[in-house]
């Protein structure tokens, strides 16, 4: 097997779980020995090469629990390389500053560290999951529901973390 990658991630709805184990696969796929685990979850970063960093945004934020993971962390993320990834609706959004917003906001949430690379995947929005509130929120800043996911790009990207990390997969025997 080749380095070990943890594939650490904050969801609320299932969504960025799911884009995690993706993530993952495509990792495993390549080589490499891969852990996608919940980040409330984790307790060592210890044995790993790399770290990809994911979790949704929300109003603005991007998951509470992916801050005090990098700050809990912040010693051992700094020799390690990180890539991020951030999900929400912003790819869908009509107004165009949505994206730079959302990858803003997942700066924000990994500071001090500095991701080799970072990324926005659209999500899905299923209305019957959310409160009145957000449905109307939601309703109001013209915010589709449905399904967003891009599979294909996602896992591209996942296929390019191993060259953007420096790592290498174990030799084939």
């Amino acid at each position: 097997m080749g380095a070990r990658i943890l594939v650490a991630y904050a969801t609320r709805n299932g969504s960025t779980a799911e884009i995690a184990r993706v993530i993952g696969k495509e990792l495993a796929d390549a080589g490499f020995s891969v852990d996608i685990t919940e980040i409330k979850n984790i307790t060592t970063l210890a044995g790993y090469a790399a770290i990809v960093i994911g979790g949704p945004l929300y109003m603005g934020s991007v998951d509470g629990t992916v801050g005090k993971f990098v700050g809990k962390n912040n010693g051992q993320l700094q020799n390690l390389p990180v890539a991020a990834f951030v999900v929400g609706l912003a790819p869908k959004n009509p107004d165009p500053k949505a994206a730079e917003q959302a990858m803003a906001a997942l700066k924000r949430s990994l500071e001090p560290v500095m991701p080799v690379t970072s990324a926005l995947f659209a999500g899905k929005l299923d209305p019957a999951t959310l409160n009145f509130v957000m449905r109307k929120f939601l309703e109001m800043a013209k915010i589709p529901a449905g399904d967003f996911r891009d599979w294909d790009l996602i896992a591209a990207w996942a296929r390019d973390l191993p060259a953007k990390m420096g790592l290498s997969p174990a030799p084939k025997s």
